[in-house]
């Protein structure tokens, strides 16, 4: 799973920018990480239905076609893709605009800013290396605010203080990072 999210432009230059690139063969593309696609689609209709105060089978109970509880847990954790139809369904249901639910998983998925970094808090946290325990332990504190996100964006002099803190240099706390999975591409 991607650890962080890096501005193409700013780690190599050669490539077009992130969510674009040319894919052998085929000419110029869009490159889209279906399985954060997905996981950021499960969390927000996750979100809408607790919104709601709805268990899975509450929800369940309102929709047109019948649909295992199963079914709405894997469509949550983002480990099923969710049909169009089955979409619009599932928003209708709890009183959502499809495309204002599309909209905010865009925005979390393709939100990327030139020279920002995103950086999963989680995947921080559960990160063991003793060179990035003050980063970690930044993450673990961002983590127990309530309602914190999952992920942050980081601007360069930010990026450039947690080097400082973790005694590196900002391309060596950005190759470090990039080990663990970043996807500088923005799809797979």
């Amino acid at each position: 799973m991607a650890y962080i999210r890096v501005d193409t432009a700013e780690i190599r230059p050669d490539m077009p920018a992130q969510g674009c690139g040319v894919t052998q063969g085929r000419g110029p593309g869009v490159h889209i990480d279906s399985d954060l696609y997905q996981r950021v689609l499960g969390e927000e209709l996750r979100k809408l239905r607790r919104r709601r105060g709805w268990t899975r089978k509450e929800l369940n109970q309102h929709l047109q076609s019948d649909i295992s509880l199963q079914t709405l847990a894997t469509y949550e954790l983002g480990t099923r893709q969710c049909s169009v139809v089955r979409l619009v369904e599932l928003c209708l249901a709890m009183d959502e605009l499809p495309q204002d639910l599309l909209a905010r998983v865009h925005r979390r998925v393709f939100t990327d800013e030139p020279g920002k970094v995103r950086l999963d808090l989680p995947h921080v946290v559960a990160d063991r290396r003793p060179e990035l325990l003050p980063l970690r332990r930044w993450a673990e504190d961002r983590l127990r605010q309530p309602g914190a996100p999952r992920e942050v964006q980081l601007d360069k002099p930010a990026i450039d203080r947690m080097a400082e803190l973790c005694g590196l240099a900002s391309t060596e706390l950005l190759a470090l990072l990039h080990q663990d999975g970043l996807d500088p591409g923005g799809g797979g």
